[in-house]
C-alpha cells in the first residue's frame, strides 16, 4: 500500500532541523521587519530554510544536484562571487574623502587590529589557524572579505562566519557608540574639523591603478580582492565607462548578492551549524567588531598628540569598513554632542581605508596559511 507519508519530510524531519527552519524564518524577520542588512539575511534566511527541508535536494551540497550546490562549489567555491561583489562595491564607493585626507588611512589600518585580536582569542579557545585568520576577518567588517577569506582557508565554517559579519554589520549602531563613548570625553567628541578639499577628477582616475601597484607589490594574494575593487571604482570615477560601472554596481551586483546570500544559507545545515564552535565564532565575531572599533579610536587619538589640527577621535571607528553605516554612526554621535558638526566626509575617508585595509589583511593571513 503506498505510504503518502514516506513521500514527504513530514516523518524524517529532526529537531535540529526544525530549530534551523525556525532561524532562518527569523533572519528573515530581521531583514524584513527590522530592516538589518536586508539584501543578505533575507536570502541566507530563505537559503537556510531551503537547506532544512528533508529530501528537498535543492541545497543538497552533498552532491552535484542541487541548483545551491552547483552555485556553491563552481561560484562560491572557486571566489568568483566575492570578487565580483568586490567589483561592484567599487563602482558604488567614492575613494575622494581618503585622498583628500591621506592620514585617514592610518585609522583604517588601526581598525584592523579586531582582526588580530580575535585570531589570537580563537586559537586560545582552540581553533585551528585557518579557523582563527577565518574568524579574525569578521572584525573587518567586510561580508565578501569573510566569505573570500573563509572559502581559501576554512569552508567548513563559513556559514557560522558569514552569518555573524553580516549580522554584526547590521548591528553597527548598536556595537559601536558603546565602545566609542567609553574611550572618548565630550570634549573629544566636539571636536570639528576642517571641511576636505576638492579633490580632482585626475587624482581619483590616479588613485585605483596606484593603489593595484602599490597593494599588489606589498601583499601579492591580496590582489584579487584589491585589484577588482579598484576596477570597478576605474569604471566609476574614468568618465567614459558608466555602462561597465552601472553594470557592475547595479545587475551585476544584485545578481551576486542573491547567489551569494541563498548559497550561505544553504551551509546552515543543521547537523553542520548547530554545534559548539558556532556559538564561539559568533562571540568572537563581536569582540574582532568592538576591538575593531577601539583601535580606530585609540589611533586617532594618539594622532591628536602629534598633529595641529586636531582629529575628532570619533572618525576612528569608522576603519571597520560596513561602509557607510560606521561613517553615519559616527555623524549621529557628533550632531547629538553638537548639532552644527558635520563629520561624515570626515568618517567616510577611514571608513574607505577600512575595505582596503581589511582585503590586505585577508592578503596577508591568506599567504601566510594557505
Amino acid at each position: 500500500m503506498f505510504d503518502f507519508l514516506e513521500v514527504t519530510g513530514l516523518v524524517s524531519i529532526t529537531p535540529g532541523e526544525v530549530f534551523m527552519l525556525l532561524i532562518g524564518g527569523g533572519l528573515i524577520y530581521l531583514g524584513i521587519e527590522k530592516k538589518m542588512e536586508p539584501l543578505l539575511l533575507v536570502p541566507i534566511g530563505l537559503g537556510a530554510i531551503l537547506a532544512n527541508i528533508p529530501k528537498g535536494g535543492i541545497a543538497d551540497l552533498g552532491e552535484m544536484g542541487g541548483i545551491l550546490a552547483l552555485f556553491l562549489n563552481y561560484l562560491i567555491g572557486t571566489e568568483i562571487v566575492p570578487l565580483l561583489i568586490f567589483l561592484g562595491l567599487g563602482a558604488l564607493t567614492d575613494f575622494g574623502p581618503l585622498i583628500a585626507d591621506p592620514k585617514t588611512f592610518l585609522l583604517g589600518a588601526a581598525a584592523q587590529i579586531g582582526i588580530f585580536l580575535a585570531l589570537i582569542f580563537a586559537l586560545i579557545l582552540g581553533f585551528s589557524p585557518q579557523e582563527a585568520a577565518s574568524i579574525g576577518i569578521i572584525g573587518g567588517a567586510d561580508g565578501p572579505t569573510t566569505i573570500y577569506t573563509t572559502t581559501i582557508l576554512a569552508p567548513h565554517i563559513l556559514a557560522a562566519t558569514a552569518v555573524a559579519a553580516y549580522s554584526y554589520m547590521s548591528l553597527v549602531p548598536l556595537i559601536q557608540p558603546p565602545v566609542i563613548k567609553a574611550l572618548t570625553t565630550k570634549e573629544e567628541r566636539r571636536i570639528r574639523m576642517k571641511t576636505l578639499r576638492k579633490v580632482s577628477r585626475k587624482e581619483k582616475i590616479i588613485f585605483p591603478i596606484v593603489t593595484i601597484v602599490v597593494s599588489g607589490l606589498l601583499v601579492p594574494k591580496a590582489l584579487p580582492l584589491i585589484g577588482m575593487l579598484m576596477a570597478g571604482n576605474l569604471f566609476r570615477e574614468s568618465g567614459v565607462t558608466d555602462r561597465l560601472a552601472k553594470g557592475a554596481s547595479e545587475e551585476m551586483l544584485n545578481i551576486m548578492t542573491i547567489i551569494l546570500g541563498l548559497t550561505v544559507g544553504a551551509t546552515m545545515k543543521a547537523e553542520s551549524f548547530l554545534h559548539p564552535k558556532t556559538l564561539l565564532i559568533l562571540i568572537l565575531g563581536i569582540v574582532a567588531f568592538a576591538t575593531a572599533t577601539a583601535g580606530g579610536v585609540i589611533l586617532a587619538k594618539l594622532m591628536n598628540l602629534f598633529v595641529k589640527e586636531k582629529v575628532n577621535p570619533m572618525i576612528g571607528a569608522a576603519g571597520v569598513s560596513a561602509v557607510p553605516m560606521s561613517a553615519r554612526v559616527v555623524q549621529k554621535l557628533a550632531l547629538s554632542e553638537d548639532p552644527e558638526n558635520h563629520l561624515l566626509m570626515h568618517a567616510m575617508g577611514p571608513n574607505v581605508a577600512g575595505v582596503i585595509g581589511s582585503a590586505m589583511a585577508a592578503g596577508i593571513l591568506i599567504h601566510f596559511l594557505i
